[in-house]
């Protein structure tokens, strides 16, 4: 099983931990002391799973909007583009992907590209499964232009318990879709805003798997019109 590079410190902690506390308990309370032991094992265990990496699949589609999270669709609907990102203004197709704390938390690219923009934002730490937090949480918003010359926007938002945000991406890298790009500690969600016309194919309730499920797809088109993103000229389909 590949272990997220994220996790080994929180493991080797674990491990730590259980060694010497479970040495003094044994060494101090006796036979008793092997059950701390035991809960230390199963804490260090359950730690290499949480950070659990495992390979997927993502298929060959064009158009096709691949998943940046496993979890649980929480919401869709019509939302405006995170303003931190430098867009122009304009209402957006917006999926969530929620994820609690049994899912795997790497994050993937959702579509090929090149990255436009990022902007860390700090903030709260209010549930995320609720709406209110995509604008007031902790979160790393990204812009992507992919090859057909959409942008997408996509946000990693911090949760209740997760506290730390980890995005790999820069400004004018080119990416591929469905590779790693970061993760969300300890439970969170993932935003994504697609253009306007693109089809949802996802619904309310569904678990998606990040890197293989298509939450959308975005019709081909010839007619781009420029917008402007962080002063530079993107071709954003209408």
């Amino acid at each position: 099983m590949k272990i997220a590079k994220e996790g080994w410190p929180f493991v080797l902690i674990f491990a730590l931990a259980t060694a010497l506390v479970g040495w003094l308990a044994v060494r101090f309370v006796g036979d008793p002391g092997y059950a701390i032991v035991g809960v230390g094992i199963v804490l260090t265990l359950w730690c290499l799973w949480f950070f659990r990496d495992p390979e997927r699949t993502t298929p060959t589609l064009a158009g096709g909007v691949i998943s940046p999270a496993d979890g649980v669709v929480c919401a869709i609907g019509r939302a405006e583009l995170p303003k931190e990102l430098g867009l122009s203004e304009g209402m957006r197709t917006r999926v969530c992907v929620f994820m609690n704390v049994f899912n795997v938390h790497v994050n993937r690219v959702p579509v090929n590209g090149k990255i436009i923009g990022l902007a860390y934002t700090k903030g709260k730490f209010f549930n995320a499964s609720l709406d209110k937090a995509s604008i007031h949480n902790e979160r790393m918003a990204v812009a992507i232009r992919s090859d057909a010359g959409d942008v997408i926007g996509f946000v990693q938002i911090a949760g209740l318990v997760a506290r730390r945000i980890v995005c790999r991406l820069r400004d004018g890298q080119d990416v591929k879709q469905g590779e790693r790009f970061g993760l969300i500690r300890f439970g969170s969600r993932v935003d994504v805003y697609l253009p306007p016309d693109a089809e949802v194919k996802v619904a309310l309730g569904q678990k998606t798997i990040a890197g293989e499920t298509v939450l959308a797809m975005i019709p081909t088109r010839s007619g781009r019109e420029s917008v402007e993103v962080k002063g530079k000229g993107v071709s954003v389909g209408r």
